[in-house]
């Protein structure tokens, strides 16, 4: 079992990097540092306190895939489909009127 802590960001040459770190009930703990691109909160509806946990998510998704064969990689990147599939879920277009009288 993991748990993961958020430690914290950076800010440098266009981006964010958010910090982690990973406690397991085994072994010892890690760091990950997750890296998103300062123009993901111009070009979409990715607000700066999504950051973290976009980035958390990422985390926790690389420890679910990982093996004993195939650690996971401490250092990455939150891409730009991850950001849209992100955004779709949290901030749900509102639809108008028409579409809804379209859709009936």
């Amino acid at each position: 079992m993991s748990y993961i802590q958020y430690a914290g960001f950076a800010v440098g040459d266009g981006s964010r990097f958010y910090h982690f770190d990973v406690v397991e009930t085994v072994g010892q703990p890690r760091e990950f540092t997750v890296h998103l691109q300062s123009e993901a909160f111009r070009s979409s509806s990715l607000k700066f306190q999504d950051g973290p946990d976009i980035c958390f998510k990422r985390v926790e998704r690389e420890l679910a895939r990982e093996t004993h064969e195939s650690r996971a990689q401490s250092h990455l990147e939150v891409g730009q489909q991850e950001i849209q599939d992100y955004v779709n879920r949290n901030y749900p277009r509102k639809r108008l009127r028409g579409e809804l009288a379209a859709q009936a």
